[in-house]
């Protein structure tokens, strides 16, 4: 399989021809995780045995800010993907402005051969090892794959304690009864279908007769598809891991289950004839094995890191553009610094103040991004990171650390 941190450092790589000398220390030091923790955690089940679990956290950068990013419980965490997934995080941060560095964590697990009781003891497990390295204003985590508010809430409780005092700020997505933000749930699709309606304004495309096909129907998947259909999209397929479900008429996204019977499979989800094509599940979906196959007139990447740099190259070539994942899913990371500065002040807003504001930087940051694709006439990833490894290594130099 492909190296995730390998791609990601294609992706730099691929950047600097258009940034100056000054950035050519900053980019060498930005190729290496400022710190990368790891260790072996244990619970014992509830059999009574002792099961060692593999546990990661990986802070890349914070030149702009305190390390941000999410922990994911699945069983395929490496340590190369989670140096990956905290340098998109660093880069993704800038991408959309707010004033955080990245990072990542996980853990090696399949959280559904866990019973409750130790997927919590786990979670207090994985807070233990961490709470040295996380704070306020030193590292923030987040939900990802397979965790969620219950997850933080678990992770809160057990740092508090290793703490001894009330720090509602170390983490986000959080409930709401313990400080979670309004709109936090929803944000990453609002923010993609935000950005999504900029790329399409700007292509002159028709909204309402816009068709599409998301590939993950998790969270993130589920909300843009659900805000895509509010918004007039016509949603035409979904699919999750065990296959996926069209109709060239539309689907009705809030009336599908889990337990829908697929009728395509997700590699022909892939080859549909669409005009938008929303990876929303894990990485390296589209390859160079079946980029070939893509017949979407845009990419738009939900999920974290699923095109690869040799499918970019052919996407790029058959002029179908890709938005990518720092910019399309970025709307989450920029609802958790909503409710990290809300925690900080005590004070909260209302769900649509949120998601104005929300919408406000998802705009904001495309259109930047927009005026780099023109200027440089890149595709929107290279523009994305050009402007994003500037912002990160300017910090860098005014720190002194270049």
């Amino acid at each position: 399989m492909t190296s995730a941190f390998e791609n990601a450092m294609k992706q730099l790589d691929q950047v600097v021809p258009f940034l100056g000398k000054k950035y050519a220390r900053g980019l060498k030091l930005l190729k290496i995780p400022q710190r990368i923790l790891k260790k072996k955690i244990s619970i014992k089940l509830d059999n009574g045995k002792t099961k060692f679990f593999q546990a990661y956290r990986i802070q890349f950068n914070d030149a702009r800010g305190p390390f941000k990013g999410g922990i994911r419980y699945h069983p395929n965490v490496t340590e190369d993907e989670i140096k990956a997934l905290s340098f998109w995080m660093t880069v993704k941060c800038a991408v959309v402005g707010i004033p955080y560095g990245g990072s990542k964590g996980g853990i090696s697990v399949d959280p559904q051969t866990l019973s409750q009781n130790e997927l919590k003891k786990l979670t207090y497990s994985y807070a233990e090892f961490v709470a040295p390295y996380i704070g306020p204003w030193k590292d923030v985590p987040a939900p990802d794959v397979n965790t969620d508010g219950q997850t933080m809430a678990w992770l809160l409780e057990a740092y508090e304690k290793k703490v001894g005092y009330q720090a509602p700020a170390t983490f986000t997505g959080k409930p709401i009864e313990l400080g979670g933000s309004q709109g936090r749930t929803e944000a990453t699709g609002v923010g993609g279908v935000t950005v999504l309606k900029e790329y399409l304004k700007k292509k002159r495309i028709d909204i309402k007769k816009a068709t599409l096909a998301v590939q993950g129907i998790g969270n993130v998947g589920y909300w843009f598809a659900h805000f895509a259909q509010k918004e007039g999209f016509k949603v035409i397929a979904v699919a999750n891991s065990k296959g996926g479900i069209y109709n060239p008429k539309g689907l009705d996204i809030n009336k599908l289950t889990d337990s829908f019977r697929p009728n395509i499979t997700n590699e022909d989800l892939l080859a549909l004839d669409i005009d938008v094509l929303v990876p929303a599940a894990l990485e390296n979906a589209i390859t160079k094995e079946n980029a070939d196959k893509v017949r979407a007139r845009v990419v738009f990447e939900m999920a974290n890191g699923p095109t690869t740099p040799e499918a970019d190259e052919i996407l790029a070539k058959r002029k179908i553009d890709v938005i990518p994942d720092v910019l399309a899913n970025a709307g989450g990371v920029t609802v958790s610094y909503f409710e990290w500065a809300q925690n900080l002040n005590g004070y909260y807003w209302e769900k649509e103040e949120v998601l104005n504001k929300e919408r406000k930087i998802m705009i904001e940051a495309f259109n930047d991004i927009y005026r780099e694709v023109l200027e440089k006439k890149v595709t929107y990833r290279k523009a994305a990171f050009i402007l994003a490894i500037k912002r990160i290594i300017d910090a860098m130099i005014l720190r002194g650390r270049v």
